[in-house]
């Protein structure tokens, strides 16, 4: 059980801990330049796609795209992706180009950008706002969440290099839109099992998302202990929608997206608190681990339980993580089968794809 973890342990365990490091930040050219010599020609392509991202114009998001939701809710939810994730894609794009050539040609392209996010009145998707945005009442979904952790990854990648105020504004809006509600508030669906709605794979990635930026961000051992034990309170809850055999009924895709912000959050706290909280201990998260090689029917097809498709495509940098964590070689003989995908389009798994390797 994560809840054995308690507040005055964590806050122990985070003060006697080594600097954190959980990678090399850009500032380690060592690290950095062995990256850029190993991808060779896609890191030529990465920044070059820096570089154009970095001359187009920066998406417009009005307030009326939160209203266009009530008013026309047929619209197909791809649309509205679009405008959401291309911010953040830019985010991703320009940050990995510039720990990868580190001469400080996209830092204000990154300002702009960062900033425009900062901006935003709500991170979260118009449906889970359902209308403009209550700035006292703040939405934390999986978007929210997902942009909290990216930020934090930006702020501690390049440090120094970005404008002190940049810095000081995502601390900001972090405490804001996601670590003082999620200490204040129990309103959230995800957080914990009640008689009205059970969790699933969202508090994995909300708890990873938030927590994850709290390890990078909360300079306070006190409230950044509280944060880690709230949190391990509720993925608790997540873990125990698994049954005995590491299976769950949301099926692969799902158990990607949410496990893949688990494992996320558990190597940062592992990390931060120099390896004495550990979230992937046991033997129970080597049966989830195991989920995707007991679902899969053919290559790149799979038990498709609830709405999740049969076809799935894992990340292979998750797989591999776990495979050599939690000791599961066959992981590794799934992650190497993995068809490339775009996840450099997201600084969180474009960062890992870097350096949790098959």
């Amino acid at each position: 059980m994560l809840s054995e973890y308690n507040p005055a342990d964590v806050e122990r365990a985070l003060r006697d801990a080594p600097p954190y490091a959980p990678f090399p930040p850009a500032a380690d050219r060592a690290a950095w330049t062995a990256v850029r010599e190993r991808l060779g020609a896609e890191a030529t392509e990465l920044i070059a796609s820096a570089a154009h991202l970095s001359a187009e114009p920066i998406a417009s998001r009005p307030a009326s795209l939160y209203l266009d939701w009530l008013r026309n809710p047929t619209r197909d939810e791809h649309e509205f992706d679009g405008t959401l994730t291309v911010r953040r894609t830019r985010l991703a794009h320009l940050t990995l180009a510039e720990c990868l050539e580190y001469d400080g040609r996209f830092l204000d392209a990154l300002l702009d950008t960062a900033w425009s996010l900062c901006e935003e009145s709500s991170w979260a998707h118009p449906t889970h706002v359902r209308g403009l945005p209550d700035l006292d009442r703040p939405v934390i979904d999986l978007r929210v969440a997902m942009t909290a952790l990216e930020l934090a990854e930006l702020d501690y990648l390049l440090g120094d290099r970005l404008d002190p105020l940049l810095r000081k504004r995502i601390r900001r809006e972090v405490n804001q839109r996601c670590f003082t509600p999620f200490l204040t508030r129990h309103d959230y669906w995800w957080m914990y099992n009640t008689t009205v709605r059970g969790v699933n794979n969202w508090t994995g990635v909300c708890v990873g998302g938030v927590v994850g930026a709290a390890t990078y961000l909360e300079d306070d051992p006190a409230r950044l202990a509280e944060l880690i034990t709230r949190g391990a309170r509720s993925l608790d809850e997540y873990l125990a929608t698994f049954d005995q055999d590491g299976g769950s009924s949301e099926g692969p895709g799902y158990w990607s997206y949410g496990f893949g912000y688990y494992t996320i959050v558990a190597h940062l706290v592992e990390r931060r608190t120099g390896g004495q909280v550990d979230f992937l201990a046991g033997a129970r998260l080597g049966q989830i681990a195991r989920y995707p090689l007991r679902t899969v029917l053919s290559p790149d097809t799979y038990v498709n339980f609830s709405d999740c498709d049969r076809r799935v495509g894992f990340s292979s940098t998750h797989l591999a993580f776990l495979s050599r964590h939690l000791a599961v070689p066959e992981l590794m003989t799934l992650a190497n089968r993995q068809t490339p995908g775009r996840r450099r389009d997201q600084l969180t798994w474009g960062l890992r794809s870097l350096f949790w390797l098959p």
